[in-house]
């Protein structure tokens, strides 16, 4: 299913992390765990695939779905189960042993091992924990089974007609629709010159893990690039490993490949200048290793976290190695860019990487300023050795506030300095008083931690750069930006006055072309327009050939921005709350004991959703941001409804209307989703100790929420089924499918009529 990039490696072990290993949540409102196990891989994994999993045959595998009244599954290609991996290791963390996780996916103990630690900290996101689930085994359904089979197919095609889960636009179709190059494309040439160069972003489809292996694969096909540029952007990014795209002086095996790869950065690089781009490399280096490689070559051992210890950059084999690679790659591909790094990530690297620096003999004594900046200055030491123009930014993310400003002093000229703009911003949200930490849209930049560092920089001769979400953060990341454009547009502005040399226009989320790129182009020209607004119109005339669209576009992406600065932000809510999951997460009639993920799996743990909130106030300010968005979208599909279509000189500026108003309506539909699941889990709570009138409100309320949800999932299943883009984020690839939503109903409708009867008569 999955093309791996695992190497021959003597660290792969065999045994799989479990932590506390729990017991899984239950899916009462199917029969057994195979009927939820079918449901959740319908429209994911083919049914031969599904069917060996559970020891029986295909055509029993769809029966399963036929009495559940699921139309036929889709056609299932491999590109697609090459990007789902992550979508069906989410979805079945509950329900398989790893032993048919593996044989789900096809994939070898190592590879799942590697993912789960590699893969954007995907272990992390499962919740540091795999629950013991016993082996799944087909057996033919008992009576019980099969009344409840014709519940369901009743409740489905009651909601959502005959065809339940049969796609108007296959999962992923938005790839090929951004790989098709734009019918207009400009010249790079003709754009005029930008105060901020570069403005680069990630990759709104690329895998995580080793993008330069598979050419077929690539982040950035010719037609996505052309639609990048033409939405503002002259730059990407992608993930780098030293050890893949140069030979490891300790272990040859794990740079296995490593010439393919520079073959395909030389082509990635080559496509891109074609389109004005520059490509950038993400460094985190140099990385950590296990400790049997440590223990064999001492001299290199660092700070110890766990099995793995960190390379000290205070050895000499440790700097000439990150000194060679770089210039080999820099000379292998002259017309890169730029490499920018962190040094202070969640990933081990330097011993100062994890502030435990302390621990170690050699960089203890010399503190993290210097160890960090030494970092920095080694690579670019090495690209200069190449004689290449490639660029180095060096990233604050991580850094101590009280050694920040010393390693930004101790960094060589060349090096540029990067900063999240809008970090420890102060915000008040709902009366609560708060800070802004990064990924976010919401909260209106510069910060003052940006500025300090950015006046350091400047007194010291270094260029400076702000890193922004200009598409879409963790407060909302299931659709392709974020249309609060007017909140961007004024980011942007600010930025204008601060001296800045180029724009980070996000990390691994937000790489959609997008009216969002689009105003911080505008916002950069040197002749740009003064206000918001003129930028705004700016935009929408570059979207829609309608004048009744632009006027429309405008004035719902200034009521959405004016919405979106309600939101209760809070770094503990923007990682925990189902702010990505949104009608698609269940409800559970009894509290599940499990502790929200990051940017993973909510459960039900409301405390770790509102953060510093109080519920009530979280809920509320939510609502408030919904509110905004449905109301962007009826102003959408008021005054575009005005229009003339059919003297549209293109007829794209109808489809891209259509575009803007599923985008509003499902954001809307996520911020009030959350308002009405922390709703019913107090309300959940609080009846377990309510009696008389009290317990009759609250059983009122609960089922009242639960038809609002039951709404809300039926309105963004029928806009998925129709639009690829919705819920889905590349390192978290698809957070729900159509079936999820499905299943949310049957879920609601399920604690109406068999949860807990007794109150249901109340």
């Amino acid at each position: 299913m999955f093309t791996s990039f695992i190497v021959a490696c003597t660290f792969c072990a065999s045994a799989l992390p479990v932590g506390s290993a729990p017991a899984p949540v239950d899916v009462p409102h199917f029969p057994d765990k195979v009927h939820a196990f079918v449901w959740r891989n319908w429209q994911l994994v083919p049914a031969e695939r599904m069917a060996g999993v559970l020891g029986t045959g295909p055509a029993e595998v769809l029966q399963l779905g036929e009495v559940m009244g699921l139309a036929p599954p889709p056609a299932i290609t491999a590109d697609q189960q090459r990007r789902s991996y992550i979508t069906v290791i989410r979805r079945n963390w509950h329900l398989l042993p790893y032993e048919q996780l593996l044989q789900l996916l096809g994939w070898t103990a190592a590879e799942m091992e590697f993912t789960l630690q590699e893969d954007d900290f995907l272990y992390v996101k499962l919740g540091l924990l795999k629950p013991k689930c016993p082996p799944l085994k087909f057996a033919p359904p008992d009576e019980a089974a099969c009344a409840r089979e014709a519940e369901i197919k009743n409740i489905v095609r009651q909601t959502l007609g005959d065809q339940v889960g049969q796609l108007q636009e296959p999962l992923f179709d938005f790839v090929r629709q951004l790989s098709t190059p734009p019918d207009k494309i400009e010249a790079a040439a003709s754009e005029q010159q930008n105060l901020f160069d570069p403005r680069y972003c990630s990759s709104y489809f690329a895998l995580y893990g080793d993008p330069l292996l598979d050419r077929d694969a690539t982040p950035y096909p010719d037609g996505y690039l052309a639609r990048l540029a033409q939405a503002g952007a002259n730059g990407v990014w992608l993930q780098a490993v030293l050890f893949k795209l140069h030979p490891f002086p300790w272990d040859a095996t794990l740079s296995i490949g490593h010439d393919k790869r520079l073959d395909n950065l030389r082509d990635l690089v080559a496509r891109a200048r074609q389109y004005g781009i520059g490509v950038y490399l993400y460094l985190n280096e140099p990385r950590s290793m296990p400790l049997e490689f440590v223990e064999a070559h001492p001299k290199l051992r660092g700070v110890t976290e766990g099995e793995r210890a960190a390379l000290c950059t205070s050895a000499p084999e440790v700097q000439h190695y990150i000194r060679d690679a770089v210039t080999a790659i820099c000379q292998a591909v002259p017309d890169l860019a730029g490499f920018f790094t962190i040094t202070g990530s969640e990933n081990l690297t330097n011993c100062w990487s994890h502030g435990q620096g302390g621990n170690c003999p050699h960089c203890g004594p010399r503190g993290a300023a210097t160890v960090v900046a030494e970092v920095n200055a080694i690579i670019q030491q090495g690209i200069d050795a190449s004689g290449a123009a490639t660029r180095l930014i060096a990233w604050d993310w991580g850094w101590g506030d009280d050694w920040a400003p010393e390693a930004i002093r101790a960094l060589p000229p060349k090096v540029s300095l990067m900063s999240v703009s809008e970090w420890s911003l102060p915000i008040t949200r709902g009366g609560v008083e708060s800070t802004i930490g990064e990924y976010s849209i919401s909260a209106i930049g510069p910060g003052p931690r940006a500025r300090k560092h950015w006046q350091v920089a400047r007194e010291h001769g270094l260029k400076t750069l702000a890193k922004i979400q200009a598409g879409n953060t963790w407060e909302l990341s299931a659709v392709p930006y974020i249309p609060a454009v007017a909140r961007v547009a004024q980011h942007a502005l600010n930025l204008r006055g601060e001296q800045l040399d180029g724009i980070m226009l996000g990390w691994t989320l937000g790489g959609y072309p997008s009216p969002n790129l689009e105003v911080v182009k505008l916002a950069g020209l040197q002749e740009a327009a003064g206000s918001v607004e003129e930028i705004l119109q700016q935009a929408a005339a570059q979207l829609f050939d309608d004048p009744a669209h632009q006027k429309a576009a405008v004035q719902a992406w200034q009521r959405m921005s004016e919405a979106f600065g309600e939101f209760p932000y809070n770094g503990g809510t923007v990682y925990s709350a189902p702010l990505q999951a949104g009608p698609s997460n269940l409800l559970w009639g009894e509290p599940t004991g499990y502790h929200a993920s990051m940017v993973g799996i909510p459960y039900d743990d409301v405390d770790a959703w509102r953060s510093i909130y109080p519920a009530e106030v979280f809920a509320a300010q939510l609502e408030k941001v919904a509110a905004g968005f449905r109301e962007g979208a009826e102003i959408l599909e008021d005054l575009s409804d005005q229009s003339d279509r059919s003297d549209l000189p293109d007829p794209s500026s109808a489809t891209a209307i259509e575009s803007e108003i599923r985008i509003a309506r499902t954001a809307a539909a996520h911020f009030q989703s959350v308002a009405n699941q922390v709703r019913f889990t107090l309300a959940r709570n609080a009846l377990a100790q309510a009696a008389g009138a009290e317990r009759g409100k609250l059983l009122q309320e609960i089922s009242t929420l639960l038809d609002a949800e039951v709404r809300l999932a039926k309105e963004l299943y029928e806009i998925q089924i129709q639009d690829s883009r919705m819920g889905f984020e590349a390192s978290n690839q698809y957070f729900y499918v159509p079936l999820d939503l499905a299943e949310k109903i049957i879920n609601c409708e399920y604690l109406k009529t068999h949860w807990r009867p007794e109150q249901a008569t109340e």
